[in-house]
């Protein structure tokens, strides 16, 4: 008996699959056959795959990925990305190693405060406090972001309904546009304008439109996005500028959205005025920062954002469900990096004063190199790029590459290839139809050792040379 109860259970296991097989089927039934049926699913998978959202169609490219596989494959000299190949102050280096080591707070590498650790709240607090001139409240009205990127992302995000216009400033970071779709909300682009175009000039040179500027306004403008020092023209605002730009803010109840993250990179007879501290601003700024650049840490990606509690609200709920913290013992570092430059401050030994002077020094040392290499430099008055005019290489040699391209786009992999030298294209800072403003420029960084100034001098000379010669 137990034999035939075996027997049974193990033919009716055999068959099992072929019984069953159809019903799993999530095609329609009934179907000629589990071969048709079978090819009718495989035809239908094909022809309709998943699509992605409709919000990101079109913001698809961006020039970081491109230009950073280039330099993978050629292996240039990278004056390109904007990060310092130098070494970061010890003051916050050994900051983090203690935070990530320590016996007496093992904590530090557990979760911390959503909205940013209380160490590093209370000393952005206790700065900006004396740098806005009024108490700001280290809880409501500062929050920490992974990076001045994500601070950027959350403050368009958490204030920007769909069909609000926003007014980006060109040339802006190339984030700001696609980051305002992802809003749903209008990109309005106003360009800053040379007042010289021949020789060498100044980011001073360049200067908004006040008609343009006022036209751009309407009952729908949000915000309007400032940066300042600019990048990649180093421009500076002047009080008078952001005065103007703030009086267009209260005329239509707009908020400032303010990209300060070269907050501490002027050059001599520059001051740079944080629109948060102009008369009626403070209740409808919100201003930016970057341990990155303020510390030359651009790797630990941690940034921030302050202003008043009913706007900081939006930021904290679209951080709160996406990031909602960032990591603990970095932010202790730089958290530990403040309060020491706070006790430095105004006085020679805070970074906040050294970095911008020995950068002061390679801003004149690239502005000779290119000037001794035929090009035209635009001498920024703040941050550590720099424009120059390369019309008069790219007039003399074929730089090919695909035509739709913009001409800045392909001298960029030309000189990549060919020189090894690699710069970034500025018309990927403007909107498609201002492209034409940067594409007769080349932005190079010169946050880099002085021995890499040179060589890129010298490529740059001798391509010159080259060009003089008929060698090219």
């Amino acid at each position: 008996m137990l034999n035939l109860i075996r027997q049974a259970t193990v033919r009716s296991i055999s068959v099992q699959p072929y019984i069953f097989a159809p019903v799993v089927s999530s095609c329609s039934s009934p179907l000629p056959s589990l071969r048709s049926r079978s090819q009718s699913c495989t035809m239908a998978t094909v022809a309709s795959p998943p699509a992605i959202a409709t919000k990101t169609n079109g913001i698809e490219k961006s020039v970081w990925v491109e230009l950073i596989q280039l330099a993978l494959e050629v292996k240039p000299l990278n004056l390109g990305q904007g990060f310092p190949d130098f070494a970061a102050p010890d003051t916050v280096r050994k900051a983090l190693a203690e935070a990530c080591s320590s016996d007496t707070n093992v904590l530090l590498n557990q979760y911390t405060r959503g909205f940013g650790h209380p160490r590093l709240v209370n000393a952005l607090s206790k700065l900006y406090s004396k740098l806005i001139g009024r108490e700001i409240n280290p809880l409501n009205e500062v929050l920490v972001t992974a990076g001045a990127y994500e601070a950027l992302f959350v403050t368009i995000m958490g204030l920007v309904n769909k069909g609000d216009e926003v007014i980006i400033i060109e040339p802006f970071f190339d984030c700001y546009m696609p980051q305002v779709k992802l809003a749903g909300g209008t990109p309005v682009f106003v360009p800053l304008c040379p007042k010289k175009t021949e020789g060498v000039t100044s980011s001073g040179d360049w200067v908004l439109d006040p008609t343009e500027l006022g036209n751009a306004f309407t009952d729908k403008t949000k915000a309007i996005i400032v940066n300042t020092p600019n990048n990649p023209l180093g421009k500076v605002y002047k009080r008078e500028e952001l005065m103007m730009i703030a009086d267009l803010c209260k005329k239509h109840n707009s908020i400032a959205i303010m990209d300060e993250v070269y907050e501490w990179m002027t050059y001599t007879g520059q001051e740079h005025v944080r629109m948060a501290t102009l008369p009626g601003m403070w209740e409808r700024t919100i201003s930016i920062g970057s341990a990155g650049k303020t510390f030359s840490v651009t790797g630990w990606k941690i940034g921030w954002a302050y202003g008043p509690a009913n706007l900081m609200k939006g930021l904290q709920v679209v951080h709160q469900h996406s990031v909602y913290t960032c990591t603990t013992p970095v932010q202790e570092a730089v958290g530990q990096g403040f309060e020491i430059e706070i006790q430095r401050y105004g006085t020679p030994d805070c970074y906040f004063q050294s970095l911008p002077a020995e950068l002061e020094v390679k801003r004149n040392n690239i502005v000779k190199i290119l000037t001794e290499a035929g090009l035209n430099p635009i001498v920024p008055e703040g941050g550590y790029f720099i424009l120059a005019d390369v019309r008069n290489i790219t007039s003399k040699i074929d730089i090919g590459g695909d035509s739709n391209e913009r001409k800045d786009f392909r001298f960029v992999k030309w000189l990549s290839r060919n020189r090894k030298l690699q710069g970034i294209p500025p018309s990927a800072f403007y909107s498609p139809e201002h492209g034409d403003i940067g594409e007769n420029y080349i932005r190079f960084c010169f946050i880099k050792e002085d021995e890499n100034l040179e060589k890129a001098g010298e490529i740059l000379r001798t391509l010159k040379k080259d060009i003089d010669e008929g060698k090219v």
